[in-house]
């Protein structure tokens, strides 16, 4: 199966009917490749979305975050006190928690493997997919695991990948650098108590924002961890894959870069 990942029209070119075109003609390569079924994004509804998700955002730099306005101060709150809300501990709390290796990748896709069956649509990761998509690299990808002290088992599994976004007309910054919740799998591991050592690790390392789908079991931790609820859905589709009837978010187990 493909993945469409970005589909772009300059500005000037816009409404010309150009999307179409360039459909067709990535259509036409990858029917080239023997590839006959496709899984992609869209803000806007289209014929006919698997299921609508929302993106949920839990600030890690309010104060540049506000600063570039893409949020503000909530009623009857001041800057330190928005500061204070979302301020976080200087180190994961978890013990065993460590950045994923090479040596992990065979740990990390039998966990991954067994939880994905759980849903609905979802992909089907083997080791080189796992190491080629989850295997950190620096400002594209950061997974994060629990080894267990005792025994040296690996339990459970967190990732974001980064998608810095620029910013415009402001004086003081430049860029935005957010983080987006990718796949996390929790065994022995509380999911909310693996998620904070997530955005703890993402405050270290300087993002500003974690953003997170409410698709697989992500919404059990999104209001508990102060995120907050985006203001659009991100429709998911399926090109020539036909499911029965349209999904709930937390049946979906798949995430699109």
């Amino acid at each position: 199966m493909a993945e469409i990942n970005f589909l772009c029209v300059h500005k000037k070119l816009r409404s010309k009917r150009l999307a179409p075109v360039l459909i067709r003609e990535v259509t036409r390569r990858v029917h080239q490749e023997n590839i006959w079924q496709a899984a992609y994004t869209a803000g806007v509804v289209l014929p006919t979305p698997i299921t609508p998700c929302r993106y949920w955002h839990r600030s890690l730099n309010p104060k540049k975050l506000i600063d570039v306005g893409f949020s503000r101060l909530g009623p009857r709150m001041t800057m330190s006190r928005t500061v204070r809300l979302y301020k976080l501990p200087d180190a994961p709390l978890t013990p065993g928690f460590r950045r994923m290796e090479l040596r992990d990748v065979a740990a990390v896709t039998r966990l991954l493997r067994t939880y994905l069956a759980r849903f609905v649509v979802a992909p089907d990761f083997d080791e080189v997919d796992v190491e080629h998509w989850l295997l950190p690299q620096d400002d594209v990808v950061d997974s994060y695991l629990v080894e267990s002290p005792e025994t040296h088992e690996v339990t459970d599994f967190c990732s974001f990948y980064t998608l810095p976004s620029s910013v415009l007309n402001n004086a003081n910054y430049a860029t935005l650098k957010a983080a987006y919740s990718y796949y996390n799998v929790s065994t022995k591991t509380p999911l909310q108590q693996l998620m904070n050592d997530a955005l703890i690790v993402a405050k270290q390392k300087n993002y500003d924002v974690f953003n997170a789908l409410d698709v697989m079991e992500n919404e059990s931790f999104l209001k508990e961890l102060k995120f907050g609820p985006g203001d659009g859905q991100l429709h998911y589709y399926l090109y020539n894959y036909r499911i029965c009837n349209g999904i709930k978010p937390s049946e979906l187990g798949l995430v699109l870069l």
